[in-house]
């Protein structure tokens, strides 16, 4: 008996999904060319990752602060969370980045205000937000920026909160010396190959909580 070769079939994404994605990965190229230590990946991040980043998230808690939200994947997954979008707000310091997430979440605030000083423009007060989701590329920061963000950034978090930063090492991105000076706590959250390059999740809270 004969066999015949078995025929391999693709699996088409929707029109509308497959432009979507096809016009975040060019934007977060161009990003790339233009400024690579402030992008650090030449693709966006996947839902794979997006998905460990938001695992914490109770759309009943308090407000989501977003560091960094590039072309809107982790934006996505927090508002698949639940959480109503006005208890959201996004950080993003690139402007053609900032008009696409108003573009695509014209519900949600964008703020185009660096991190170490996002208080200054946040809708809510300090204490008011349950998780800092964060997808700057702190591994092309300094110290003292490390230092600038996280402290910034539990200024806002309410009691029990937690900052939720990816990276590409196995390792946290932030120095034991910074994380003892600031009395915070990181635990390793998640990891997945399924992102370019493969991802470790660390979650980075106050101790005690």
């Amino acid at each position: 008996m004969q066999h015949k070769p078995k025929r391999s079939r693709a699996i088409a994404l929707p029109n509308g999904e497959f432009r979507a994605r096809a016009t975040e990965y060019l934007d977060f190229l161009a990003a790339w060319v233009k400024k690579p230590r402030q992008t650090a990946s030449v693709v966006p991040s996947s839902r794979y990752l997006a998905r460990i980043m938001v695992a914490q998230i109770d759309p009943q808690e308090g407000r989501v602060l977003e560091l960094g939200g590039g072309t809107g994947v982790f934006t996505r997954a927090i508002l698949e969370t639940g959480l109503p979008p006005e208890k959201l707000e996004v950080v993003e310091i690139n402007p053609a980045f900032a008009r696409g997430l108003r573009r695509h979440f014209p519900h949600v605030s964008v703020l185009e205000t660096p991190a170490q000083i996002v208080s200054t423009a946040t809708a809510g007060a300090p204490g008011d937000y349950q998780t800092v989701v964060s997808g700057l590329p702190l591994l092309a920061m300094d110290r003292h920026m490390h230092a600038d963000i996280l402290t910034e950034s539990f200024r806002m978090l309410k009691p029990g909160g937690s900052f939720v930063q990816f990276t590409y090492s196995m390792r946290p991105p932030v120095s034991r010396e910074i994380l003892d000076a600031l009395d915070l706590d990181v635990v390793r959250a998640g990891q997945t190959v399924r992102n370019f390059p493969p991802a470790t999740v660390f979650r980075f809270s106050r101790r005690g909580e």
